[in-house]
């Protein structure tokens, strides 16, 4: 099953499990991957930012690929294939499609600046992994500091017809999406996926401005689901109530460098994963932190009741 530009719905970024030690926690992948599949997710996404992928070795990489893409079974795998060279990355890529991966994902690296340099960099990339594989643009400045503007992603679409898919992070970045919709209307740009991530902040009016659902990690995804689910069903009242309830989770757990932290430290309370240990070096809470969180999931837990019993 390979990725293409309908794809829709929630693809939910799947942190590592580890355990204690660092080593790699297959169980948890295991019952993560099922977790996703029973709250509706569409696909999911491995390797990520919020994978810690910097800190696995290319061995690893590819054996957790293998395992979720496994334990996925005929939901989509999206595997983040992003590194410093291209023969790691189409290594990865050609390695995971072949275990059946639906596509990859590639972030531009930090020392582009100029969109020829952005464009001509997707073109290279393409060229080294193949163009039979399906491929994910990810656009999050806030983390790679490359800025694409709407004519960039509009070029690089173009000339790429294996991309297929926006995993679009920037903000404010509501005009962008409507500013993509509007060629593809108009039929200047074909059409492509648009999932967003920024641990779903501006899901409730990103769906609205036309984005096909969410791919993120936020540590309660399911909620995700509902509000990508109740806006395509022209709920928006009910979406927008079921978001603002968690808006105040939401944004604590976008904290940067400590948000990984905080979103494997509920997940691990959901019992989604067994352990919320990171892999070192790593950004711990402290018991003040993790106190803030044990309030915020107690408010929640009043309007909804996935946060029951948690605290």
């Amino acid at each position: 099953m390979k990725l293409d530009h309908t794809a829709k719905g929630v693809y939910p970024i799947a942190p590592t499990p580890f355990h204690a030690d660092g080593s790699i926690d297959y169980a948890s992948i295991d019952g993560m991957t099922e977790f996703y599949r029973k709250i509706g997710s569409t696909g999911m996404t491995v390797l990520g930012v919020m994978g810690e992928a910097p800190k696995l070795d290319g061995a690893e990489a590819l054996e957790i690929a293998r395992r979720f893409i496994k334990a996925a079974g005929d939901l989509p795998v999206i595997v983040g294939v992003s590194a410093p060279g291209f023969a790691a990355m189409t290594s990865l890529a050609r390695a995971s499609m072949d275990a059946g991966a639906a596509g990859v994902m590639i972030a531009p690296p930090n020392t582009l600046r100029t969109d020829d340099q952005i464009t001509g960099y997707y073109r290279q990339a393409v060229e080294a992994i193949g163009t039979d594989i399906p491929w994910v643009i990810q656009d999050y400045p806030l983390n790679f500091t490359v800025v694409m503007t709407p004519g960039v992603i509009k070029r690089i679409v173009t000339e790429n017809p294996s991309c297929v898919m926006l995993k679009h992070e920037d903000w404010p970045g509501l005009e962008k999406i409507s500013a993509l919709r509007a060629w593809e209307a108009d039929g200047s740009m074909r059409p492509i996926s648009i999932l967003c991530g920024n641990g779903g902040l501006f899901l409730d009016f990103e769906t609205e401005r036309g984005a096909s659902g969410a791919m993120t990690g936020y540590a309660f995804p399911d909620m995700l689901v509902d509000v990508v689910q109740l806006t395509a069903k022209g709920k928006r009242e009910e979406a927008h109530d079921i978001f603002d309830a968690h808006l105040p989770l939401l944004r604590y757990e976008q904290q940067p460098a400590v948000g990984l932290a905080i979103r494997k430290y509920v997940m691990a309370k959901r019992g989604i994963i067994a352990s919320d240990v990171q892999r070192k070096p790593a950004v711990g809470m402290s018991a003040k932190a993790k106190a803030e969180v044990d309030f915020l999931l107690g408010r929640l837990a009043k309007k909804d009741k996935r946060a029951a019993g948690l605290v």
